[in-house]
């Protein structure tokens, strides 16, 4: 696997009691995973030649991120190594431009969209859609945001986490993206009821599993609790969104996990919004939750083995990420949580605690939504110091 976080960390761990050997490609000897995992290699990424000798004996590269250049694994993949998700699929998770661009032309919704060259370009692409804006309203439409100001600003490679994001409200404030220097992408800020998010799974010869839908409530463009399955969501919803992500892993010949982030809109329908090709926090919750987790069907799916059953164990599974605050010392937060809530699930990835940094999560499941829900949230809040009782 190449990235040596959290995602690599948890993959390895799913990875152990399947009896697969697992070399890491990492940055530092410090990285989540390279504390866990026995056989890291300390290299570039976007180095090709690092990438080539860290490839040589290994069945098939992976990954926990996005951001190995294209053109590298091409170069891999031509020399006989197998890469999964391949560069042809991955390019789509990689550069948010080509992703819309796909999607476009394979039907998919998606919010009103299209790439921006300065400033003027995204004024002008703010009141493109004003006259659509009004026809809707005089039609008594809803549900979605087509014209107009505030606009969604994003960079189209490198983006995470709500970085390489902006919704700017006017044309000043559209100049910041520019300065990097890298393609633009407008988007409308969509008027959406929820975030939700469709995991699914695939393999080489073509097996597919679905997750339940799940709901991803998101502060400040981080990910910060995940609800399976989202609750009140209709069954008619819920599996046209399973169906759309099952759609494109089978469109784009994705191997291994796909997270489809969705904007379920006021008048019910879902407009896709990113797409991630690896295992992803909204899956998280799937380690406890479900009766296989993302990490083991996504180590699976990469080796060509039979997937696993990704139906929940409980009725209801919360998943609350613990972000880093003004409190280093969790050691004893841990003693507190663990003792008030024997049933909780703590996971934290080895990180140095820094101010909204992911440094774990917490997991708790049942059958009663609100008991779920409450305990995990005081968890995280308590590992966090915002609580101390």
């Amino acid at each position: 696997m190449i990235g040596g976080g959290q995602l690599a960390r948890m993959a390895h761990d799913a990875a152990i009691p399947l009896g697969v050997r697992f070399r890491l490609l990492a940055d530092t000897s410090q990285d989540s995973a390279s504390l866990v995992v026995g056989d890291v290699v300390l290299g570039d990424y976007r180095d090709l030649d690092t990438l080539r000798r860290f490839a040589e004996g290994c069945d098939v590269i992976t990954f926990d991120h996005e951001h190995v250049p294209t053109e590298h694994l091409r170069t891999l993949q031509a020399e006989g190594f197998a890469v999964r998700p391949g560069p042809d699929a991955l390019v789509y998770a990689q550069d948010k431009g080509l992703m819309r661009a796909k999607l476009d032309g394979l039907g998919v919704p998606c919010p009103r969209h299209r790439l921006v060259s300065d400033p003027a370009d995204v004024t002008a692409f703010a009141n493109e859609g004003e006259a659509a804006a009004r026809s809707a309203s005089d039609k008594g439409g809803g549900g979605r945001r087509v014209g107009g100001y505030p606009v969604v600003l994003k960079t189209t490679r490198g983006g995470y986490d709500g970085k390489g994001v902006w919704v700017v409200a006017d044309e000043t404030e559209a100049a910041e993206p520019f300065r990097a220097g890298v393609p633009v992408l407008a988007e409308e800020k969509v008027d959406f009821v929820r975030e939700l998010a469709a995991d699914v799974v695939r393999s080489p010869h073509g097996q597919a599993v679905a997750y339940p839908v799940v709901e991803s409530v998101q502060v400040g463009g981080i990910c910060h609790e995940v609800i399976a399955p989202a609750p009140n969501l209709s069954a008619d919803l819920a599996a046209e969104a399973q169906a759309l992500a099952l759609r494109i892993a089978g469109e784009l010949d994705i191997t291994g996990h796909l997270a489809v982030e969705l904007f379920e809109t006021r008048d019910g329908r879902v407009l896709v919004n990113e797409l991630a090709m690896r295992p992803h926090n909204s899956g998280h919750w799937s380690i406890d939750g479900a009766v296989t987790s993302q990490f083991e069907n996504h180590v699976r799916a990469v080796l060509d083995l039979p997937l696993g059953d990704p139906r929940p164990r409980q009725p209801w599974t919360v998943m609350v990420n613990v972000l880093g605050g003004d409190y280093p010392d969790m050691y004893s937060a841990y003693l507190h949580c663990m003792a008030r809530d024997p049933g909780l699930r703590i996971h934290m990835y080895g990180k140095d605690v820094k101010p909204g940094r992911k440094v774990g999560h917490v997991t708790v499941f049942g059958d009663d939504l609100d008991d779920v829900r409450e305990r995990a949230r005081h968890a995280a809040a308590y590992l966090r110091g915002d609580i101390t009782e």
